[in-house]
């Protein structure tokens, strides 16, 4: 075999493995999505059961989006009840959330990162903190001295240090469980 044609060979051999790592990048990114859709249908599935069995009306959407599954209940009108199902602060919103969860580890057995959201009011309560994180953002800004903010939940959290970082500033998590909150400083 001639150089030449050792060379077009290795070359050859060298695209092959290329399609054949393109084809495996297109199957997982197919196969990921292909996940976060049947997690989408557990988990309506799941809240669906739960609001027929709490007799309450609500239209369940589902969307993925960035790697995560988006599932919303929302009703029309002001449904009797949807309002209990977000308790005070988010707090039953949160335990619902993680239940739906579970039930989609059960069915799946793959953990989700899903987001449950009722009737617009994380929408709601990302607009809330985002001005949460600019007051305190002044305050650090204006005085010099850190600020720390009141205990949230991890996804509340996530929200905080995304809109601190793109004001320019460091955010930090500090304490344990329930008390669990963010610090935000100049550095």
């Amino acid at each position: 075999m001639s150089a030449e044609s050792a060379e077009h060979a290795f070359s050859e051999e060298i695209e092959d493995q290329d399609v054949s790592v393109n084809q495996d990048a297109s199957a997982a990114k197919v196969s990921a999505a292909s996940r976060l859709e049947e997690e989408g249908d557990v988990a309506a599935d799941y809240l669906e059961e739960l609001l027929d069995i709490a007799d309450i009306d609500g239209d369940i959407d589902i969307e993925v989006r960035n790697g995560r599954t988006y599932i919303s209940i929302v009703a029309e009108e002001e449904a009797e009840g949807l309002e209990g199902l977000v308790g005070e602060d988010g707090e039953v919103l949160e335990a619902l959330q993680e239940l739906t969860r579970l039930a989609v580890l059960s069915a799946t057995e793959n953990r989700s990162r899903l987001v449950l959201d009722i009737n617009g009011y994380r929408q709601e309560r990302t607009g809330h903190l985002q001005k949460i994180a600019e007051d305190a953002a002044a305050s650090v800004k204006e005085t010099g001295k850190s600020v720390a903010l009141e205990p949230m939940s991890a996804y509340e959290r996530k929200i905080v240090h995304d809109a601190v970082a793109d004001l320019g500033l460091v955010s930090e998590s500090e304490g344990e469980g329930a008390g669990r909150h963010i610090v935000v400083s100049a550095d």
